[in-house]
């Protein structure tokens, strides 16, 4: 009869007002369901099939949330806190094993959802674990060994992680906290370590690809991961003043330096791109620039570069990351180069009708602009007639094109091909400016003091004695033989050509004994670059007082801070200040000393 219950839903409620509600029964059957589920929870066997029907028979009757819901998740929360807390206190659990642990609970709860719990429970359920396990102890779960995933690049267990963390408002950004303060750390531990200065660049570009590595595999690539790397690589490369922007640049030399055969055309162009990386986060850009100044200066007059393209693509990327103003002087040697080729063409035209010239020597020449190359010190050397006479015939011929032009020539950075004849046979012999003078005066003498080459010479003492011995002293390349023996050079030695020198190769190249870069030169390095930050520095003070006619010191020092590329301390910025007030460019307000006011 339609207006009758059907006989389930009849004996459902039934069932569920004379037997179930009752509270005994009630409490018993739902302790029995909970101490079932929590002796699974600690790795019995139980019966699902039990369980399934009984939790069923909640659902059909409409108390499952009520009766039994409720309590579960206060027992699921007392258990996994009691869990947690163990294991936080216990040290033998390292983090990977304890997010494992985690990881496993969580797959363990989700399927009881799939046996036996009801699907509602599901949300109620995993964050009540996640939260017990993971949510309430953040800080001491990345304490029990996050540095040394990162450390040891654990890419699966960063990842699950980072899974687990990101399930929780504070957790992801704690993740990239302690990110941060490893690269700090790790980095400030290779950029203050002055042993490592000779490897610093490399480890701090194989540290960064490191961390790239980690966010790409752990961290899903996220955008603010690399935000912290680039904070922390530009706090790191900053920590010691200037000496990270002089070692990447020496470090570029390395890579663009004919004698590297590590790397093809587009790998060093890779490399290159990855140091440009390091050079972003470097706030002295000017010393990088005098350090780079000098070194692409040897490359290109001494013909020690591996790849003019190279260096055109790194001068490329310099002017896309600083602007034009930044290159520009660096573009004016390559300039000075390009057109001392295009003029020796014109010369050696030009020495085919010079009655002055008789011989079979080459002469090459680069007209340098004084404001576009590194500052080299001046030095008057006896040049042999054969080459004076070469040299005065170009300097006759560049200036009646360019009159009232100054040459000043730099003996310092001159080579020579010589053609020597020993015993055995005729070879060619590529050396120095120095080494040629001094061979050269072996033409008419076999044997002469090391007092009379100073004066047939004058080449100055130091370099002098490198200069002999890196012709006596070489055993690969020993063209010349010292008495008495030794590695020193005194000034009663004596010299004379090794008339049995053998060598397998026709051309020997003759290395200069090296003078490795003193602490002076690095100070005379530093101090041109000190004294050009001065003059950025007053033509900022002078162009933001022009604009603004008066401005109290704070805000002037401010105003400075943001234009200059480089830090200053604000003391240095208010003695730029005394300076210009001294030199009648600025004054102060006679009503407030703070106040500066802008001369006309």
């Amino acid at each position: 009869h339609q207006s009758l219950p059907a006989l389930w839903d009849l004996g459902l409620e039934l069932f569920g007002s004379l037997i179930i509600t009752k509270p005994r029964i009630q409490e018993r059957v739902l302790k029995g369901v909970l101490a079932a589920i929590q002796r699974e929870r600690c790795g019995e066997s139980v019966d699902r099939t039990l369980l399934s029907s009984l939790l069923r028979m909640f659902v059909d009757l409409q108390i499952y949330q009520e009766v039994f819901e409720l309590e579960f998740l206060k027992e699921t929360e007392t258990v996994y806190r009691a869990e947690s807390l163990r294991m936080m206190r216990d040290m033998q659990f390292t983090l990977p094993e304890y997010i494992t642990h985690v990881d496993r609970r969580l797959s363990q709860e989700h399927d009881r959802l799939l046996q036996y719990l009801h699907k509602t429970t599901k949300k109620p359920l995993i964050m009540c674990v996640e939260k017990q396990l993971i949510g309430e102890h953040l800080h001491e779960v990345l304490d029990k060994g996050f540095e040394s995933l990162l450390e040891a690049s654990r890419y699966s267990d960063l990842s699950l992680l980072y899974q687990l963390f990101s399930r929780f408002k504070d957790g992801v950004p704690l993740i990239r906290k302690g990110f941060g303060e490893y690269i700090k750390k790790s980095g400030m531990a290779i950029v203050n370590d002055t042993e490592r200065d000779k490897t610093m660049v490399q480890e701090l570009l194989e540290f960064k690809e490191k961390v790239d590595q980690i966010i790409s595999h752990s961290f899903q690539n996220q955008e603010k991961f690399y935000d912290v790397v680039r904070d922390s690589f530009e706090t790191v490369i900053n920590q010691r003043k200037n000496k990270p922007a002089e070692l990447v640049a020496k470090y570029v030399d390395t890579q663009l330096r004919s004698g590297n055969k590590e790397w093809t055309d587009e790998e060093l162009d890779r490399l290159l791109d990855r140091v440009m990386v390091l050079f972003r986060y470097i706030h002295g850009k000017d010393v990088f620039e005098a350090f780079y100044k000098k070194d692409l200066a040897k490359r290109l007059l001494l013909g020690k570069s591996a790849s003019f393209d190279a260096e055109k693509s790194m001068l490329l990327k310099l002017k896309q990351e600083c602007g034009p103003n930044f290159t520009s002087k660096l573009e004016g040697m390559f300039k000075d180069i390009e057109l001392s080729k295009e003029m020796m063409t014109t010369f050696k035209q030009h020495l085919q009708s010079c009655p002055r010239i008789s011989g079979n020597v080459e002469l090459s020449v680069n007209v340098l602009t004084m404001g576009y190359w590194p500052y080299y010190t001046p030095m008057e050397i006896l040049l042999p007639q054969e080459l004076a006479s070469y040299l005065d015939v170009f300097k006759d011929f560049y200036l009646k094109k360019h009159s009232g032009r100054k040459l000043q020539y730099q003996p310092s950075l001159g080579h020579c091909v010589l053609r020597a004849s020993f015993n055995h046979s005729e070879k060619e012999l590529q050396v120095s400016l120095f080494q040629s003078l001094v061979l050269m005066l072996f033409n008419t003498d076999d044997k002469m003091t090391y007092i009379y080459i100073k004066q047939a010479t004058g080449i100055e003492e130091g370099e002098l004695k490198r200069t002999l011995q890196s012709l006596a002293l070489n055993k690969l390349s020993r063209v010349l033989i010292k008495q008495p023996k030794g590695i020193e050079v005194k000034p009663d030695d004596e010299f004379s050509i090794n008339k049995d020198f053998k060598h397998k190769l026709f051309r020997i190249k003759i290395n200069q004994v090296q003078l490795k870069e003193t602490k002076e030169e690095n100070i005379a390095t530093n101090e041109r670059v000190f004294q050009d930050r001065q003059y950025q520095v007053d033509a900022a003070i002078v162009r933001i007082m022009k604009m603004r006619r008066t401005l109290p010191h704070n805000l002037l020092v401010s105003e400075c801070l943001g234009q200059l590329r480089f830090d200053i301390r604000p003391s240095e910025l208010k003695k730029r200040i005394e300076s210009l007030i001294e030199r009648d460019y600025l004054r102060r307000s006679e009503e407030n000393t703070s106040i500066y006011e802008y001369i006309a």
